[in-house]
């Protein structure tokens, strides 16, 4: 392990940020290997094909499925761990330029669009720096370009960190148990508070409603149960705590823009390269 974190942190420090203004290529099947905590000073846009990729940074964590890519601005500071040995993770990093759309500054994760995937077959066997003027470097500024044009809303996958450890012991015992049908009077009563005062707590450290995280993380649960392609769309909705599927895949759906059925049944498209 102490072998593996020594080639992550010297591939950050000492290849992403050597040449200030190529575009740097990473593509690889990342395995079990934690990517522990580090920053760069590239912009970084991560696609993940064959399960989810999680994503921390010191305020929130991040759920990126397959199909979608986060996008990462320079200089925030993150850790990356893939679900399962099977996860390719696709990395371009940008290096900052004047006068950036705002787009650029913020991360946020974003579904891959068909023409998006298109051009990101074209970097299937690239590796390492694309040098200014090459036609290669050429084709991933394009990537970079058309992102806030076809990128126009982020989706909400991600989950705050709670400061409070009182309100992490809450969120474990959430996440604990996602097949029930947990009630926000029970939970607040379990654990000695009013449900006034819990609202607070809530909103003050994670600026987010109760209900609003329940549904997340209900909808986080329920994307890694479909890409396990196990249990049936009915299965899934249980194991997350719908007792109706028309109400699961409404709310999956304004989530995500798609049914859990789509989801479900789609086609991984880019190839593995070794």
């Amino acid at each position: 392990m102490e072998q593996s974190t020594f080639k992550v942190d010297k591939y950050y420090i000492e290849k992403v940020d050597v040449d200030k203004k190529s575009i740097y290529c990473h593509h690889n099947i990342m395995g079990e290997l934690l990517v522990p905590k580090h920053k760069h000073k590239k912009a970084q846009m991560l696609y993940a094909e064959g399960d989810v990729v999680f994503v921390t940074t010191e305020t929130k964590s991040y759920f990126l499925p397959a199909r979608h890519f986060i996008w990462i601005p320079a200089g925030l500071e993150h850790s990356i761990e893939p679900k399962s040995e099977h996860v390719m993770m696709r990395n371009l990093y940008f290096p900052v330029e004047d006068g950036e759309d705002e787009f650029y500054k913020k991360e946020g994760i974003y579904p891959v669009n068909n023409l998006l995937l298109q051009m990101m077959l074209f970097t299937n066997r690239w590796n390492g720096h694309l040098e200014e003027g090459t036609p290669n470097f050429t084709i991933a500024k394009a990537i970079k370009a058309i992102l806030p044009q076809i990128c126009p809303t982020n989706l909400p996958l991600e989950l705050p960190q709670p400061k409070d450890k009182r309100l992490g012991k809450i969120l474990r015992h959430v996440e604990n148990n996602l097949g029930e049908t947990i009630l926000f009077s029970n939970v607040a009563h379990e654990f000695g508070y009013s449900e006034r005062s819990l609202a607070r707590l809530f909103q003050k450290d994670l600026k987010m409603s109760f209900i609003q995280y329940y549904t997340i993380r209900r909808i986080l649960k329920a994307i890694e149960l479909l890409l396990e392609r196990k249990l049936s769309v009915k299965e899934i909705a249980l194991e997350v705590g719908y007792n109706s599927v028309p109400t699961f895949s409404n709310t999956f759906f304004k989530i995500l823009s798609q049914r859990p059925s789509d989801y479900f049944n789609r086609e991984e498209i880019l190839e593995q390269t070794k």
